[in-house]
């Protein structure tokens, strides 16, 4: 019976790949480990290797097709002994897209992707995929011989490997039968043959679960079942309020949903430190004597984080499907701790606010917050956040993106450091920042434009002034 050949799936996300170039011609013999064609996707040229022996029979999508489905019919194999002109013919009826592997009497088996060693740094691997088509690792493929790795299905004798890496193995007289593959399913890829030369091992990795390629979807254990682990009686049931249900699951949805990338700086505060003093020392009474004002140096942080947004447009946003959505704004939200959770009250127009005032509006954020008291338009939104624990002692940490937003700040401690200035030891406060952002909407370069921005500032408070 033929074997189709199908479009492979580069990666669990994969959907349409450009068909660069053939590598065989119709009616070639073909034995496995040949590479027959070159696919492309967005990030790399892969080839495409044989694991079945018999004829190309028919080339149903000619090189230079761009966006074919994955899964579609690219291709036909008459094997051994088969009748090539009649598996010709019959590639024609199944030209429309192919079912999945599964429901096929002879699935699609005929050819393994392999990087091929100009498309990726030398240093990468070069064997994203070992089997075509196949489920993403961890997820079980139905049982057939046609969907098992190319050393089960063509004898224990064949070693499953790259071309690159039988290559590289044949010119350094290296037993391929000896090595364990560190690719997926156990295949020896080029970097398993590098350290075997250099005399070190790799272990293969481990098998990433099936929650990777499936939709997000969690397993939360029923409450009797979590219960059962523990004495009875040894615990007290504190229902949960509707505010710690929302936190819960706004939490989960953006650990889940959003991809968080993570940058840290150290900030030099010893010029914000005089500042404070000089600002709060400067500050007029009111009738009862107090303070008109009391700034912290977190006033100064929501400050330098706006300013530093407005110099940074392209972090100010928020990501949606449809479209980027670019704030001209910088309201940022504060996390506040209140007895059960936590509520991020948003300071809009933060950058056109004066530092007493950012301080005046944090402190009766605060005390509503904590009786409960805060409307809806006064914590939902905002462009950014900032969390800080350095009141806590807490030296460095990194907080959870709040959606909306696409990046937020943690702080912490402000504590004398030693540092080197001029080839001395010097005593300096530094405080350590950290900022997370969705990788969706800001990158690792751009996040860190911003976070030097904000640098630039809290490290020379006069600049928020001017």
């Amino acid at each position: 019976m033929p074997v189709n050949i199908l479009m492979p799936a580069l990666s669990p996300t994969m959907e349409k790949g450009n068909l660069a170039k053939w590598l065989k011609k119709e009616g070639e013999k073909v034995k496995p480990g040949d590479v027959i064609a070159e696919i492309e996707t967005d990030k790399a040229t892969m080839e495409y290797e044989a694991i079945d022996e018999g004829t190309l029979a028919k080339i149903v999508v000619p090189e230079g097709t761009q966006d074919v489905p994955v899964n579609q019919l690219i291709a036909v194999l008459a094997e051994e002994g088969e009748d090539v002109k009649a598996a010709a013919a019959g590639a024609e009826k199944n030209a429309a897209p192919a079912a999945k592997p599964a429901s096929t009497p002879k699935p699609a088996s005929a050819a393994a992707p392999v990087a091929s060693a100009e498309a990726r740094p030398s240093g990468a691997s070069r064997d994203p995929q070992a089997q075509n088509p196949r489920p993403a690792e961890g997820v079980k493929a139905p049982a057939s011989k046609d969907q098992v790795p190319e050393a089960a299905s063509h004898g224990a004798d064949r070693v499953f490997s790259s071309p690159l890496a039988r290559r590289l193995a044949k010119d350094a007289g290296i037993d391929l039968a000896r090595l364990q593959g560190s690719g997926p399913h156990g295949r020896v890829i080029a970097r398993d043959v590098e350290a075997a030369k250099s005399g070190r091992v790799l272990a293969a990795p481990a098998p990433a679960t099936a929650a990777v390629a499936a939709p997000l979807a969690v397993q939360i254990p029923a409450d009797d079942k979590i219960r059962a682990l523990f004495e009875p009686g040894s615990y007290e049931v504190v229902p949960h309020d509707n505010i710690r249900k929302v936190i819960a699951r706004r939490l989960l949805e953006a650990k889940l949903t959003i991809p968080h990338f993570y940058l840290t700086v150290d900030c030099n505060i010893d010029k914000l430190t005089a500042a404070r003093e000089e600002i709060n020392a400067a500050a007029g009474r009111d009738k009862e004597g107090r303070p008109a004002y009391k700034i912290s140096v977190n006033d100064f942080v929501i400050k330098a984080l706006a300013l530093a947004l407005q110099r940074v447009p392209d972090a100010n946003v928020t990501w949606t499907e449809s479209a980027m959505l670019r704030h001209r704004h910088s309201d940022i939200g504060v996390a506040v701790s209140i007895p059960g959770g936590l509520i991020t009250p948003v300071i809009r127009k933060a950058e056109q606010k004066s530092l007493s005032a950012i301080s005046n509006e944090m402190k009766d954020f605060a005390a509503r917050a904590r009786a409960r008291k805060l409307k809806p338009e006064e914590y939902q939104g905002g462009s950014s956040a900032v969390s800080n624990l350095g009141m806590y002692g807490v030296k460095e940490f990194y907080a959870i993106i709040n959606p909306p937003h696409a990046t937020i700040l943690s702080v912490g401690a402000g504590e004398e450091r030693a540092v080197v200035r001029n080839g001395k030891i010097e005593a300096a406060h530094l405080m350590t920042v950290g900022l997370a952002t969705d990788h969706r909407a800001v990158d690792g370069a751009l996040g860190a434009v911003l976070l030097s921005a904000f640098k630039a500032l809290i490290e020379n408070p006069v600049l928020m002034v001017v």
